[in-house]
């Protein structure tokens, strides 16, 4: 019986049938293929109708799939120019050299990748030879195209470059073996090769996520008139098996939104990750398919090579198509490691029609096909697929080529599921290899088992060959060059020095200083426009607003739209030349914004200085490999932690209340890391940054370093810069004293005990309520010091510990500065104690410290910082207690000052 309550065909279709018969029509002739030809074929002809569809403009759901088979029929795919058989000996040369060398460095313990760029070989070469264009290709403006290489194929990029002359033997034989100074990182790594790799990208995933944001910001360039890099080209390697990661996919919709056809994914589809199958009982191709083309990239399948064009000819009914959509990928990788007699029962045995057509194969073809031909192994097949990438317009492309992991290694090697972890070829393993390869290398030159490497001669016709079509193309790839670009000029120091005076009787937060800092530092005639502020959705929390219509949001259709502000005065405004990147909801994609605009310095030989600006909490915690990611790409650029602090921003609670951000960052060599209270302290460590990154170092200054700076959102007043000598220099140092007892207009008792407050950020606020209750309640007199950072105090004291190691005599600046100070020291932040504790082993007076450790809490901040016994009332307990255990103040003080302060 049927549910009068069920939804029933067409019902959701609201649309009226203007012609039911010839609807009818339609649907009985489907019915009747189905009865007459069977399901297979009706369904046949639906994917060709609807791809026809597709083709022909008609607005209709897109095939989310299409048949396991190439996109590019065999008949379609154009010559390849040049010498394919001079192409195939250059290849030969490199995958040898490749496993050679990671086979060498295994004596030494140190590891490496044979099997992953055996699978991809051709995916490179193929790319190297005809695509790829270099730094000084005719249309790319200096900047060439961006290739971001799968991290584990590192090992044939080297050998690329050996038989191109760039690097020797000994360099290869150094591979992994870096502390010398001249070896060869084990990935590619611009901050340890910084000629050789522009892109870090074995941290799986962060590479496909970086490469849509590279492509997107070479627009940006381009239609913010900054410099026209349209001819640029974006090509991400991947594995099949790290698109799981989820910053894998995580933009492609973005891509897709944006028409970014700049960018291309090529991904190895070897059905391997390191442990096994990537989808044992499924297929991974037509999963990954059915993703890409669900968010609006072209699809470019590169299955199956040229011996399989005889299986397809022969399948006059569909049923080999049919066991190949069918059959799971496991038992694909099966197949590759069985013989004829298997293969025919197991995939031909299942269809009658397909045990008929084997009957028409022999053996050797059988293997053939199962064993060798995949697309991504054949030149043509991959040149095609390049090709139509770089013809097609509106969309990315992603090209799924299918390889066979430690592809020509031999029969130990290919598609065994523990080839990720095997590190060496036998020596008889390497000559199987040398033969299969057909390379002219004698049995002699394997001298006491060591494997030699192979190289035809700096005048060979391969070498030559080589280095003429890298030429057309614009020079050696990949390849990282910081242009000549002069430093910027500094901004007017109006924008800084507005700063000095303080804020009056106005309560000002430090996040809200920085936003004042920027709309004067983005209006400068000189500089102005290379600063790229980054925002995840967030600008209304942070004040920045009123920098909408003035720079404009950018977006490449600009605005296609009438906001609903559009009468106020801080309107929502988008624009194809805005500023400012607006990236929602999403930490991950605003970091790698920031990391392709840091380091456009080299990529483009464009000096951007770019901010991100976050809730403090979502930024270190949530994407700290990015941050390394940052650091090993030599970016420049400021990251600000906004509304910082575990008890500063009230109510949000445990998940919103960063007391340890701080600790994260001292971790990032390359992360300068402050914390400042006052808002004169934000503009001179601004100033200097700009100065160290874009400016004039100083000698002994690596510019390749980025800032952190955390701001807080709790108005407080701004006072003015004190007048003392050598302020700005302890605030980029990390410590200064700002102001004493006296100074602060408080008048202890003679000989009265002392004590120095150490506090940084929010927290000096408190340390100097505390100097106040000090002085007048208990007859202490305390001085205040201004620690806008910890980590850099630490690391000048750790590198005058390595200086004492050189035999030279340094003291470190946190020493220098507490010199003379009498007491003890008591530090304080709105993080946890490990935070100040950084530096308490150069510290030579009694060290102490308070901080919020533990988790955060929904409350006042006021109660909040009771709780953690950080307010200052808590400071003056504790600052008590130090004097007590030195006999400097009554052990009942103690005792009586928590009483009365209800502690």
């Amino acid at each position: 019986m049927t549910d009068p309550n069920a939804i029933q065909p067409g019902q959701l279709d609201q649309l009226p049938d203007r012609d039911p018969e010839e609807t009818a029509e339609w649907q009985a002739s489907l019915d009747a293929v189905a009865k007459a030809a069977g399901p297979h074929r009706a369904a046949y002809l639906m994917r060709r109708t609807l791809e026809r569809a597709e083709a022909g403009g008609i607005a209709l759901p897109k095939l989310l799939e299409t048949d396991y088979v190439n996109t590019i029929p065999t008949a379609a795919e154009p010559a390849v120019p040049g010498d394919e058989a001079v192409e195939a000996r250059i290849t030969a040369w490199n995958r040898w050299n490749a496993a050679a060398m990671v086979t060498r460095g295994a004596k030494h313990g140190v590891g490496g990748h044979i099997a992953t760029f055996a699978s991809a070989a051709w995916l490179y070469e193929t790319g190297f030879n005809h695509f790829f264009q270099g730094k000084d290709a005719k249309d790319a403006a200096g900047s060439g195209d961006q290739l971001y290489i799968q991290g584990h194929a590192s090992p044939g990029i080297y050998a690329r470059a050996f038989l191109d002359g760039r690097l020797t033997e000994q360099q290869l034989d150094n591979f992994r073996q870096e502390a010398g100074g001249n070896g060869l990182p084990s990935y590619p790594h611009p901050r340890r090769l910084p000629w050789l790799w522009e892109f870090p990208t074995v941290s799986m995933g962060l590479g496909p996520l970086s490469a849509i944001y590279q492509a997107r910001f070479n627009r940006y360039l381009t239609n913010r008139g900054i410099k026209d890099v349209s001819a640029s080209h974006v090509w991400a390697f991947l594995g099949d098996g790290e698109m799981d990661e989820p910053e894998s996919t995580a933009a492609l919709a973005l891509a897709s939104r944006e028409g970014l056809d700049n960018l291309t994914f090529v991904i190895n589809c070897n059905l391997q990750r390191l442990d096994g199958p990537v989808r044992a009982n499924f297929k991974i191709v037509q999963e990954l398919e059915a993703q890409f083309r669900g968010a609006g990239w072209n699809v470019v399948k590169t299955l199956w090579g040229t011996a399989w064009d005889e299986l397809f000819a022969l399948d006059t009914t569909g049923a080999l198509v049919r066991r190949l959509r069918e059959v799971p990928d496991a038992q694909v990788q099966t197949y590759q490691t069985r013989g004829a007699a298997y293969i025919r029962e197991d995939f031909f045995g299942k269809d009658p029609a397909l045990a008929e057509m084997a009957k028409l194969l022999s053996d050797d073809k059988i293997l053939e096909c199962f064993h060798l031909s995949r697309g991504g192994h054949e030149a043509r097949k991959v040149y095609a697929a390049y090709k139509a990438a770089l013809d097609f317009k509106g969309a990315p492309t992603v090209i799924l080529a299918q390889t066979v992991k430690g592809f020509t290694l031999g029969e130990g090697f290919a598609s065994k599921n523990a080839n990720h972890q095997m590190k060496k070829l036998t020596v008889d393993e390497f000559k199987r290899m040398r033969d299969l390869l057909e390379l002219p290398i004698s049995d002699a030159q394997f001298a006491d088992g060591v494997v030699p490497y192979g190289h035809p001669g700096a005048d060979s016709p391969e070498v030559r060959y080589l280095q003429e079509r890298r030429a057309a193309l614009g020079g050696p790839a990949p390849a990282r060059r910081v242009h000549p670009v002069a430093p910027l000029p500094a901004p007017a120091e109006k924008a800084f020095a507005s700063f000095d005076k303080g804020s009056g009787s106005q309560n000002v937060a430090t996040t809200m200083a920085f936003v004042r800092l920027i709309k004067d530092l983005v209006r400068d005639k000189e500089t102005g426009s290379r600063w790229v502020p980054i925002v995840p959705d967030e600008a209304r929390t942070f004040g920045m607003e009123s920098l909408f219509p003035s720079l404009g949001i950018y977006s490449p259709k600009g605005q296609t739209y009438e906001p609903v502000d559009r009468d106020q005065l801080m309107y929502y405004k988008e624009a194809q030349n805005g500023q400012i990147l607006n990236e929602g909801i999403t930490e991950a994609g605003s970091m790698a914004d920031f990391i392709a605009a840091s380091t456009a310095y080299a990529t483009h030989g464009e000096a951007m200085i770019p901010f991100y600006i976050f809730y403090s909490m979502f930024g270190w915690q949530r994407t700290a490999d990015q941050m390394w990611q940052l650091g090993d790409q030599l970016g420049r650029g400021f990251l600000i932690g906004a509304t910082a602090g575990r008890t500063t921003l009230t109510g949000e609670g445990l998940q919103h209340a960063d007391g340890h951000s701080p600790v994260i960052a001292a971790t990032n060599p390359a992360a300068l890391t402050y914390d400042p209270a006052f808002a004169y302290e934000v503009a001179a460590i601004v100033k200097d940054g700009l100065r160290r990154m874009y400016g004039e170092a100083l000698p002994g200054e690596d510019q390749n370093v980025f800032y952190y700076l955390t701001v807080y959102n709790e108005p407080l007043p701004q006072p003015a810069k004190p007048s003392a000598p050598g302020i700005d220099e302890g605030i980029v140092k990390g410590l200064y004293r700002f102001n004493t007892a006296e100074s602060a207009g408080l008048t202890p008792v003679a000989n009265a005990p002392r004590i120095q407050l150490l506090g940084s950020g929010t927290a000096i606020h408190w340390a100097l309520t505390a100097q106040k209750l000090l002085a007048e309640e208990w007859g202490v007199a305390a001085d205040v010091w201004s620690a806008t950072s910890w980590t850099e105090l630490r690391r000048d004291a750790l590198e005058a510990d390595a200086a004492l190691l050189r035999g030279e005599e340094r003291v470190p600046y946190v020493r220098r500065a507490l010199h003379g100070a009498e007491g003890p020291v008591l530090a304080v932040s709105d993080y946890m104690r490990q935070v100040p504790d950084q530096i308490a082993q150069w510290v030579e007076q009694d060290y102490s410290s308070l901080g919020a450790d533990g988790f955060g809490l929904s409350d006042t901040r006021d109660a909040a910082r009771r709780h953690f016994g950080i307010d200052a009332q808590s400071i003056v307990v504790a600052a008590l207690a130090q004097l007590a255990k030195r006999g400097e103040v009554k052990a009942s003080a103690v005792k009586e000052a928590r009483e009365r302060y209800g502690l």
